[in-house]
């Protein structure tokens, strides 16, 4: 259960990069290390090529130091799911961490207003 917890906090955390630059597959495996998740390549790559298939990325090859390395950068559909994630986390963060929300769930109005992205 909590590895597609972290699955899903890695795809936003590559997309948030990818907005930022084009990544490639060992830079992201250093900086998701810097927060505690230790990827192998053979998690990681599945990863970016799922990304890929749903058009939030998209990948070019570059010749680096006479080697071919994968560069993957944000699409136009990965900006619009990388900003309904980051407000869903607002969302989130606002209640988990700090109790600003809905103190019962019996206190929601209307909870399908609020189920739109399932």
């Amino acid at each position: 259960m909590l590895r597609n917890f972290f699955l899903g906090f890695i795809k936003i955390h590559i997309l948030h990069h990818a907005a930022q630059e084009p990544v490639f597959g060992l830079a992201l495996i250093r900086e998701l290390a810097r927060h505690g998740y230790q990827l192998s390549p053979g998690t990681l790559y599945p990863v970016l090529h799922g990304l890929e298939r749903a058009e939030y990325l998209q990948c070019e090859a570059r010749v680096v130091e006479g080697k071919m390395r994968k560069y993957y950068r944000i699409t136009p559909r990965g900006v619009q799911a990388l900003e309904e994630a980051r407000a869903k986390i607002h969302e989130l963060v606002t209640e988990v961490l700090y109790g600003k929300g809905p103190q019962t769930l019996g206190s929601v109005d209307d909870v399908s207003t609020r189920l739109k992205v399932f």
